[in-house]
């Protein structure tokens, strides 16, 4: 597993190039045909180099995804996980643990964290049923705020937290909101980059169907960190102001992921710096960005190796698509 020193300098390393950063074209790497399509993939992904999954492989790889975000949301917004009935099936089961209910200061923030939760359980519940017998079961998930938890990790490494300390996304509205940050915006990419792989046109519009939730509340996330952090400009999280931890954030998520320098926090760059906000991510040609399945397993395992667990999901997700790629 890699330390927490290791990722630390990786995104210090990655920082000093921001700036700079964001040629996208140039920068994502190869374009892989895969199905009869195409899907934007590093040369060290994991995919690169193997047969096209299948649809259903693709399916349970995003319920992976599903289960980690509907748990988080349901734990934050309802004090209660997802019931026992939409965990079950294939592969090594396990449990959600360190949940809890946020005490949310501000009625608007808890009430986008009731929505969302609503919508990420309707998603667990649709792709269960969409995928038939063959849908994997909930596999071990950490979602807790111990100093060697998932969270407390990456928030160290991104420089939030000092050595031994814990950060807790159920303390504040503020906290609640970075975690959701971390999980949004993979979601976004990870659908953009997965849904190239689907052969079935029926289960491709049901994934852009989804894809377009997962932008609308990646957005409520962006739009919400950065108005609080506008409005209160010295409020911290961490050792990071609102707006400034959105960008650790970010710089630990591009250190893990590849040589690409893509992701962005709600910091406006360039010309538009002083007198523009950036809620929607995107490339010099308004389009989201992808990321490929093993790059999606990098940042949620907390690993730039290949790996098959780790992070937030600590024994690795269940399915075929399990491996983080090689960065």
């Amino acid at each position: 597993m890699t330390t927490d020193t290791e990722l630390l300098e990786a995104f210090d390393a990655r920082a000093k190039r921001r700036d700079s950063r964001r040629d996208f074209f140039k920068a994502f790497g190869t374009a892989s045909a895969v199905a009869g399509g195409f899907v934007l993939a590093t040369k060290s992904d994991p995919l690169s180099a193997q047969a096209a999954p299948s649809d259903a492989d693709i399916l349970n790889f995003a319920l992976n995804l599903e289960y980690l975000e509907a748990q988080f949301y349901s734990f934050a917004a309802n004090g209660v996980g997802l019931p026992a009935n939409l965990l079950s099936g294939p592969g090594a089961t396990g449990t959600a643990t360190g949940g809890r209910r946020v005490t949310f200061t501000d009625p608007v923030v808890a009430q986008y964290a009731r929505e969302i939760a609503a919508d990420e359980i309707a998603h667990v519940t649709f792709l269960r049923s969409a995928i038939g017998a063959t849908a994997v079961g909930q596999p071990a998930i950490d979602i807790g705020a111990t100093p060697d938890g998932a969270f407390s990790t990456a928030a160290r490494a991104s420089g939030l937290i000092p050595a031994g300390a814990s950060f807790d996304p159920y303390a504040s509205d503020e906290a609640f909101l970075l975690a959701a940050f971390i999980f949004e915006d993979v979601g976004v990419t990870a659908y953009k980059g997965a849904s190239p792989l689907l052969a079935n046109k029926v289960f491709l519009e049901a994934a852009a169907g989804i894809l377009a939730v997962e932008a609308y509340h990646a957005a409520i996330i962006r739009t919400t960190l950065y108005a609080k952090g506008m409005a209160t400009p010295t409020a911290m999280i961490g050792t990071r102001t609102i707006i400034e931890a959105t960008e650790s954030v970010s710089g630990a998520r591009d250190s893990l992921d590849g040589a690409s320098d893509l992701d962005q926090g709600v910091r406006a760059t360039g010309s538009g710096a002083t007198t523009a906000s950036n809620i929607a991510p995107l490339d010099a040609d308004g389009i989201a960005y992808s990321r490929s399945p093993g790059q999606v397993l990098n940042i949620v395992y907390l690993n730039r190796a290949a790996v098959t667990g780790g992070g937030f999901f600590p024994a690795g997700v269940n399915g075929t698509l399990r491996l983080s790629a090689a960065n």
